[in-house]
């Protein structure tokens, strides 16, 4: 077993049994709790660090096989509050809309030229988006965007005639998942600063969201855990229904 740091022994004190699941409320009271244990807390004439605004993550691990092509989860998703940050977006497409696409949004926009700038090594953007009549030539990009999870989909909204639309979406914090190889989904819905109802709200939305996007070959139970965590916090299990 790793040796757990002073700090870390005092978050698992607020959460308590790892294995107790409990109600998404009073989930989010035991993450604030331990994100407030600091480090001056934890041992004595410890230097006090600043206070981290912590990412609040949301996974759940779904009863799918994901080596079956029609069971595969994959999408993008609007939450009532965001999720706190803003996203770099850069889109692909014709000449005529490169002006329409920056005044959107986006960090960067072009054609055959973002193609070759990325081909370069450019990778400073968070997600891509790119009209149906360019996607001959990102296909190009396939491996290179691919294992970052960048390339433009149908499935994830990113690929799309209506681009302006699209960026701002994104640019706002509109988010994307998709299943992993143990048919879990993982997704940010919020921060720890975030209002307890307004971070509430959104982890009921997403997880309603995955619900209603049960594949109909899944058998038996299709929610089968979910579990929220602080970037620095040990996971709190939900009892969901």
């Amino acid at each position: 077993m790793p040796k757990r740091s002073r700090r870390y022994r005092g978050m698992q004190e607020k959460l308590g049994s790892a294995k107790e699941r409990v109600a998404v409320d009073q989930a989010i009271e035991r993450l604030r709790e331990m994100a407030d244990v600091s480090l001056s807390r934890s041992y004595k004439n410890a230097r006090n660090r600043k206070k981290y605004d912590q990412t609040v993550e949301l996974v759940m691990h779904l009863g799918i096989d994901p080596k079956q092509a029609d069971q595969m989860i994959r999408g993008s998703v609007s939450l009532p509050h965001g999720i706190g940050k803003t996203k770099r977006v850069i889109a692909f497409c014709e000449e005529e809309l490169v002006d329409k696409a920056k005044a959107a949004g986006a960090v960067e926009a072009g054609g055959e030229d973002l193609v070759e700038k990325i081909q370069g090594g450019w990778m400073d953007f968070d997600v891509a988006v790119a009209h149906p009549k360019l996607m001959g030539k990102v296909g190009k990009l396939g491996r290179i965007l691919g294992p970052s999870g960048k390339m433009p989909s149908p499935k994830s909204g990113t690929v799309t005639p209506k681009v302006e639309e699209a960026i701002k979406e994104y640019a706002a914090g509109k988010i994307e998942y998709r299943n992993d190889a143990g048919g879990n989904i993982h997704a940010i819905v919020g921060r720890i600063s975030f209002e307890p109802a307004k971070l509430k709200e959104n982890i009921d939305f997403f997880v309603g969201h995955i619900r209603k996007a049960k594949p109909a070959t899944a058998k038996g139970q299709f929610i089968r855990r979910v579990c929220v965590s602080g970037t620095m916090t040990p996971s709190v299990s939900l009892a969901i229904e």
